[in-house]
């Protein structure tokens, strides 16, 4: 039995990937142009008149909070877009009465929204060495985050299908929740240039544990404590991928 799940995982992750590899111009070419032009106004242009931010030049500092952007849009938007399309279409109902268990439903979808994630944020930082030389403090740190925020989002974006009735719904969250929660989750500014009653507000933003963790990876430096980035990080992850599998076993917003 245990074969037959890992079979249907595999069938599942392929289909993701082989999704959005077949609309590469739509969902890998985007990210990568965007992203450049972040680094060319953002690093060249403003990053010229600001200097230096951190110890480091604002370049490099921007870049680690712009390669975990790509990595959390992207992750997010795969499975969002992905399984709304499947309840859509109800052919995700064919998957959820085959005797497969919903916990290997999710991994894969899940999995489907990492691997666009990790890839899109390879393909930025493939991008950021043209405009920046990247120094590597701790590979370990840079790997670890990187895993734990597509899971995040990719979990989250499941999430997010599940409740949708229409494609309108599909881009509510990201607009009105996800952008916002980037923007200001330090991926511009170090939160020490806030007035202490922003700071302490900014705090509440989980974003800014998944950048400032990230940057540790690169720079060595970070505003939060490491621990307790990590911490934060695992915590959400547990949490949504348990709603996520309990809205899967309940049918809530999937049985019509």
């Amino acid at each position: 039995m245990v074969r037959e799940n890992l079979v249907a995982l595999q069938s599942i992750l392929t289909k993701e990937v082989g999704r959005y590899f077949r609309i590469w111009v739509q969902t890998l070419l985007p990210p990568a142009i965007t992203m450049s032009l972040y680094f060319v106004i953002f690093g060249n242009l403003i990053g010229s008149r600001i200097g230096e931010m951190g110890g480091v030049s604002y370049m490099a500092y921007i870049t680690p909070g712009i390669i975990m952007m790509a990595v959390i849009t992207n992750s997010y938007s795969n499975v969002v877009s992905s399984f709304f399309s499947a309840k859509f279409q109800r052919h995700i109902e064919e998957l959820l009465v085959a005797p497969v268990p919903n916990i290997y439903i999710l991994i894969g979808y899940v999995g489907g929204g990492m691997s666009r994630g990790l890839l899109t944020g390879a393909i930025v930082t493939a991008i950021s060495l043209f405009f920046v030389d990247l120094e590597v403090h701790s590979y370990g740190v840079i790997f670890a985050v990187v895993l734990l925020t597509s899971t995040l989002f990719s979990t989250a974006g499941l999430i997010n299908a599940v409740f949708a009735k229409k494609f309108d719904d599909i881009s509510i969250v990201p607009t009105f929740v996800l952008t916002p929660l980037t923007y200001l989750g330090g991926v511009f500014y170090t939160i020490t240039l806030l007035p202490e009653f922003w700071q302490k507000v900014s705090l509440a933003n989980p974003v800014l544990y998944m950048v400032n963790a990230f940057r540790y990876g690169f720079l060595g430096q970070s505003d939060i404590d490491l621990t307790t980035a990590f911490i934060i990080i695992s915590a959400f992850i547990v949490v949504l991928f348990s709603f996520a599998l309990y809205l899967l076993n309940t049918g809530k917003g999937l049985k019509s």
